[in-house]
């Protein structure tokens, strides 16, 4: 995992603006801007809940058209999720105003929105942000990062550079109601590498499978989450698997930054699995793991409790010989088809690492899949007990 450089800045040709538009009662910077100097091909993912918020549908139905897209528009602090006709009316005319002011279609400009469900944006003050925004662009990644961000302690952002010197800029926003359905919260990522619009999109869903769908910190779905990547081809053409291979490891990255920042967490849950019979069994098996309240507990008290591995793997429902299957907690194995002796004191002192590991071999095929979560600790219940109040 990364921490946001102070110097990291966007590739070629992109540009961001933040401010603090009074969205937030914080007074924190909430409404912040991507824009791109050229048209950017560009795939997208939106949460498959079925109480969508309206930046969720209108950036879907904008990915059914193909069209290039020149910009993004991001407020924190309020989700304008189930604010019915009029919340699209307003989500609608966030675009339209940023189209208006950078001098592109609205059809060009994804909106996103994260904060509280159930409140109508406050439009005087988004609309007035907006027409400053571009007075205050540059090429720092960190004060967008920072701008989207509602319960998270830190900004999220990785980074990455291709052979041929083209990069790739991520950020991602999320801490609570996290248990993805397609991607997760807020992930962007920006490059510069020209690539194939129909190539990056035939990959895109298999590339947040294995990254932003194999995090969980709650169980609880957001209304507002999605990931996108927008690609401008300023740096010029660059090999595709180099480059897929790239954008995995930076929403690899992003993914454990949010699972190891959950609301309370203390410490990251990793659940690698094999021996499944296919990749999507190996995942759900292992995110079933991460969303237990019961490990998630164990994890946070250092008890080596691998009793609760095994009840979450049958839970997924991923097939299973248990008479192959083994599990091991921080490198030590704790059982293979039975229990095995091993010193409890020992491996609870493990657990008190900044991550704890378990390894679990299903016995059924070749398959792989890793998730990531954090523990339950006390802190979760005050956070989300506090949260409107």
């Amino acid at each position: 995992m990364t921490s946001t450089p102070p110097d990291l800045t966007f590739p070629q040709g992109f540009q961001a603006a933040a401010m603090a538009a009074g969205i937030k009662p914080s007074g924190r910077t909430d409404l912040s801007l991507v824009t791109s100097s050229h048209d950017c091909m560009w795939a997208f993912a939106g949460t498959r809940s079925t109480t969508a918020a309206a930046c969720v549908t209108r950036n879907r139905a904008l990915a059914g058209t193909g069209a290039p897209v020149r910009a993004l528009l991001v407020n924190a602090g309020n989700a304008n999720a189930a604010t019915g006709e009029g919340g699209a009316r307003d989500n609608a005319g966030m675009a339209d105003a940023a189209g208006s002011v950078l001098n592109v279609p609205a059809e060009a400009v994804l909106t996103a929105s994260t904060g509280i469900i159930g409140h109508r944006l406050p439009m005087d003050r988004v609309l007035s942000g907006v027409e400053h925004l571009p007075d205050e662009l540059g090429t720092a990644a960190a004060p967008f990062a920072q701008a989207i961000m509602t319960t998270d302690t830190h900004p999220k952002t990785a980074h990455a550079t291709l052979s041929t010197g083209a990069r790739l800029v991520g950020t991602a926003k999320g801490s609570g109601m996290i248990h993805p359905d397609m991607a997760t919260m807020f992930a962007f990522v920006f490059t510069d590498a020209q690539v194939d619009q129909a190539a990056l999109r035939a990959a895109f869903p298999g590339v947040v499978a294995r990254t932003f769908n194999a995090v969980t910190v709650d169980g609880d779905t957001s209304t507002n989450d999605m990931a996108a990547v927008l690609a401008n081809g300023l740096a010029g053409p660059v090999d595709q698997a180099e480059f897929l291979s790239a954008l995995e490891g930076v929403m690899r990255d992003l993914a454990r930054q949010i699972a190891a920042d959950g609301e309370g967490a203390t410490k990251l849950l990793t659940v690698k699995v094999r021996g499944a019979r296919s990749e999507a069994e190996a995942l759900t098996a292992a995110r079933t793991c991460c969303v237990s309240p019961l490990l998630k507990s164990a994890v946070h008290g250092n008890d080596p409790n691998w009793g609760r591995v095994i009840m979450a793997v049958g839970r997924s429902g991923a097939a299973v010989n248990i008479e192959a299957m083994t599990v091991a907690v921080q490198g030590q194995p704790v059982f293979a088809g039975q229990p095995l002796a091993y010193d409890a004191a020992q491996v609870s002192e493990s657990m008190k690492a900044a991550e704890v590991v378990f390894d679990v071999n299903l016995g059924v095929g070749d398959a792989t899949g890793e998730a990531w979560g954090c523990d339950l600790s006390a802190e979760y219940v005050s956070i989300n007990a506090d949260y409107t109040t």
